[in-house]
């Protein structure tokens, strides 16, 4: 097998019994990259010699020893570039690393590359990079869902064994479920966001992608902890050792499925099909099958664009090109060099949400829709609290379809954000969630992954893993790719 093809458990046994070496697991993941990126063009940049001379050192007895993990052009690792793919960071390097960087190195990992993304993490496909789209490895044709989608395609490709992402709305799982890999966002607070470049703050969440389940639940393990500087994690929590309990017993197991989830507009056959089917398999380990409802799930999508957008256009004031950011110039007064400095770095769906978010923060509007919006979203979080006292855990689609082909939503932002519509609740409820391989729908020719969605209650990763792992704990992306 190609040392790119490993999964992190396979790749870390191999360097354990010395089959191979950190630099050689290295210069296999660039071979695969040169061969393959100039396709799919998941990679923004990589530093080989610098994680050459980390490889070097590698302590092979740590949890992730050696192993290379690619990471999201949003996540701050020191010395690397940060630009969150958007111009007005163009040329910014981070002087500082993440936490979850700082914890992936403390369990040996090694941050490789930086991957491409939505400009700021606005986007369900990848193609409002402000550099170039990337595109899905199962049709080069399609997106690979967004915002992550660079590190869902690079772990896809076979050029990453591992990636980490964030998810604000879903841009972990829906471009897991449109690339055929694992992806999960863990419970709000669980990670933290520190030297994560802010989307919406109340939302936003740091988590891997991975080939199989134990390779989730071992990535997890080094991410998660409690961290002073970010004062939404969770101080006092306990790390679970989840690759541990990957085979808990799932029999008596009781699992929700929302019945507006799969009755919402625009639901695919083939993807309700596969979700039917996923949930037999379930019933035949001694699951429990129970509709429940969520009532609320209409008003999801609204109520997450008026709290997001709000948030993000406090967040991105500060790249102004005085304090951060690309500066004009052009402008011949100070105020024209705010103007000009935005105008330039921003791309348009980022231009577009921060005039929304203003929009609703304004006199007048602020109780009209912010204030509306905050209490739709604690209903929401009641929805799933009321679901919780039926049922340990929730099934149904990641996404409604399958990956859509580039360009095909770009003029229509309403449709583009309807892609989220199934994973936008729980990032409003901050409870857990993952997406997981369950089946493929044949278009044109090619098999494009579904995913199936499991949410679990707050801080309960451990069981959202080990159901997950009893269904799909195989490699299954390589199989179905284009490549």
């Amino acid at each position: 097998m190609h040392p790119a093809d490993l999964t992190l458990v396979q790749a870390r046994e191999q360097l354990r019994a010395k089959e191979l070496s950190p630099s050689e697991l290295l210069d296999a993941l660039v071979e695969r990259i040169e061969e393959r990126d100039p396709q799919v063009r998941a990679y923004l940049s990589y530093d080989l010699e610098q994680a050459r001379s980390e490889a070097e050192k590698a302590d092979l007895s740590l949890p992730l020893g050696g192993l290379p993990i690619g990471i999201k052009d949003v996540l701050n690792v020191q010395g690397h570039p940060c630009h969150c793919a958007s111009k007005i960071l163009k040329g910014y390097i981070a002087p500082y690393d993440a936490t979850a960087i700082r914890k992936l190195r403390e369990a040996g990992g090694i941050p490789f590359g930086r991957l491409n993304m939505d400009e700021f993490a606005m986007g369900s496909s990848t193609e409002n990079s402000g550099f170039h789209p990337t595109a899905n490895p199962h049709d080069l044709e399609r997106v690979p869902g967004g915002s992550s989608g660079g590190s869902a395609a690079a772990v896809a490709g076979g050029m990453a064994l591992a990636t980490l992402g964030s998810d604000t709305g879903g841009s972990i799982r829906q471009p897991a479920s449109f690339c055929g890999v694992v992806g999960m966002k863990p419970t709000y607070g669980r990670v933290s966001r520190y030297g994560l470049v802010a989307y919406a703050s109340s939302l936003d969440q740091i988590g891997p992608f991975t080939k199989t389940v134990s390779d989730t639940a071992l990535l997890l393990e080094a991410l998660c902890g409690p961290d002073p500087k970010d004062s939404t994690c969770f101080q006092d929590q306990k790390v679970p050792a989840f690759s541990q309990q990957l085979d808990a017993e799932l029999s008596g197991l009781k699992i929700g499925v929302p019945k507006e989830y799969m009755e919402i507009d625009g639901l695919a056959p083939a993807v309700k099909e596969s979700i039917q089917q996923a949930l037999t398999t379930y019933e035949s380990l001694g699951c429990e099958i129970i509709e429940i409802s969520l009532p609320h799930t209409e008003y999801a999508v609204a109520t997450y664009y008026i709290a997001a957008n709000a948030e993000a256009s406090s967040n991105l004031a500060r790249f102004d090109g005085v304090r951060y950011g690309h500066r004009s110039a052009h402008a011949d007064s100070l105020l024209e060099q705010y103007q000009l400095s935005r105008e330039e770095g921003f791309g348009d769906e980022v231009k577009r949400r921060i005039i929304l978010g203003t929009y609703v923060l304004s006199s007048g509007y602020y109780d009209a829709y912010y204030n509306r919006a905050q209490k739709v979203r604690t209903l929401i979080r009641q929805d799933f609290e009321k679901a919780f006292e039926q049922v340990d855990l929730i099934a149904g689609p990641t996404s409604p379809c399958t990956a859509f082909k580039m360009g095909d939503r770009l003029d229509d932002p309403v449709q583009m954000y309807l892609a989220d519509v199934l994973t936008i609740p729980v990032n409003l409820a901050g409870t857990c969630a993952l997406s997981v391989p369950c089946g493929v729908e044949e278009v044109d020719g090619k098999s494009l992954p579904i995913g199936l969605q499991l949410i679990g209650k707050p801080l309960e990763e451990a069981a959202l893993l080990a159901a997950s792992a009893v269904f799909h704990d195989q490699p299954q992306s390589q199989k179905e790719a284009t490549f």
